[in-house]
């Protein structure tokens, strides 16, 4: 079984900023594999099914991002899930706009959900999809820049990334291994 994440904040407010950028390619991934993220439990929302013959639990945390990692870590003890079957899709903006990158292991960098994953779960060795929204424009705090909504003209190349960011969960689900790397 393998657990698949995605990182942003819960309320409409924040649904088009670029820190919700995991939850919009988890998103993507359950419409792909006809998964409804809908039931309610370990502080965010899950649904199960199938991607290639593995079964899958989709989790969009429902605490605010600097907590994700109490949702991504009940949500593993429940289902006995290890680390390495833990994906975490999330915004990075040291990646440019428009780029993709997966590993399997590494430190959070700035980005403070991935610092609470990291935490909670007591090691950064689990795999992780990180959706370029770099770099932050000069003059704009990062805060401010990640708490943005994506500007309309970037917004069809942003769904092209989190279509490749589900095929890339998808390979490594159904074969262990990335298409991309980094």
């Amino acid at each position: 079984m393998f657990l698949v994440v995605g990182l942003g904040n819960p309320g409409s407010k924040y649904s088009y900023n670029w820190h919700n950028c995991g939850f919009m390619a988890l998103e993507v991934l359950s419409q792909r594999h006809r998964i409804t993220i809908g039931k309610t439990k370990f502080n965010g929302e899950f649904g199960k099914g199938d991607i290639d013959g593995h079964e899958v639990v989709l989790l969009r945390p429902n605490t605010f991002m600097n907590l994700s990692g109490e949702s991504v870590k009940a949500a593993a003890d429940f289902f006995k899930i290890s680390p390495d079957h833990i994906i975490v899709i999330y915004d990075d903006i040291d990646i440019a706009v428009g780029t993709v990158r997966a590993r399997d292991t590494g430190g959070p960098g700035t980005h403070n959900g991935m610092r609470s994953v990291v935490a909670s779960l007591g090691t950064n060795s689990f795999p992780r999809v990180r959706v370029g929204c770099g770099p932050v424009p000069e003059h704009w705090d990062i805060a401010d820049y990640v708490l943005s909504d994506i500007p309309k003209d970037r917004q069809e190349l942003m769904f092209e990334m989190f279509v490749e960011s589900a095929k890339q969960v998808e390979n490594k689900i159904s074969g262990g291994t990335w298409t991309l790397k980094g």
